[in-house]
């Protein structure tokens, strides 16, 4: 209903969707809707430089690289070198790839080297690290810009996490994390639609 009505026809990420599908990627993008929300976002705050931590195949960061405009730049990380294959195959398909820049090594390799400022970072790789690539974000930020940290609710297994879950470890150790953080705002929303119960972290840069 959401994508048939409000979405409309979308060939560029559908066909990124349909090639990271075929290339063997694993089915865990963000959805049609939340990739135009992501794109909204960057609209709504005047995002020109935003940093993507985790790439897949690079079906989030099309939505991105709308959002930031002509003239802006999306630096997303990707630390399989399958995936980014298939990733700049989908960039130089969409047109949209001279505003991407790719990093292809471990995020937290690549987070060192990088130089700020940027006006949102959406961080959607392995979850053990969510705390690191949330402090690295901050240091790679202006106070006002957004951090927004997908899947921490993962169907509620943040509640009680499983003793060999430590992705719902992760992310229940990013909540603790940042309660009480001086230079952080921080709220949540669940979600529950095409990629079934979960949610998006958003943090917001006070100083």
């Amino acid at each position: 209903m959401i994508e048939s009505t409000l979405l409309g026809e979308d060939e560029a990420t559908a066909q990124a969707a349909r090639h990271s599908a075929a290339s063997g990627l694993p089915d865990i993008a963000v959805s049609p809707a939340q990739g135009r929300f992501l794109q909204m976002v960057c609209e709504l705050i005047g995002a020109r430089r935003v940093l993507e931590i985790g790439t897949l195949g690079g079906y989030s960061t099309l939505f991105l690289a709308r959002g930031v405009g002509v003239g802006g730049e999306v630096v997303t990380l990707e630390a399989k070198k399958t995936y980014a294959k298939v990733a700049q195959e989908n960039f130089d398909a969409s047109g949209l790839g001279d505003r991407i820049t790719m990093h292809i090594r471990a995020a937290l390799k690549s987070l060192a080297d990088l130089d700020g400022v940027f006006d949102l970072t959406f961080i959607d790789a392995d979850k053990p690290n969510n705390v690191n690539y949330v402090e690295h974000a901050l240091c790679l930020s202006r106070p006002g810009s957004l951090i927004i940290v997908d899947n921490v609710v993962r169907e509620g297994n943040i509640l009680d996490p499983a003793e060999g879950d430590e992705s719902a470890k992760g992310t229940r150790a990013l909540y603790e994390h940042v309660k009480d953080h001086p230079r952080l705002e921080a709220t949540a929303l669940q979600t529950v639609g095409a990629k079934g119960w979960d949610g998006m972290m958003f943090l917001r840069v006070k100083s």
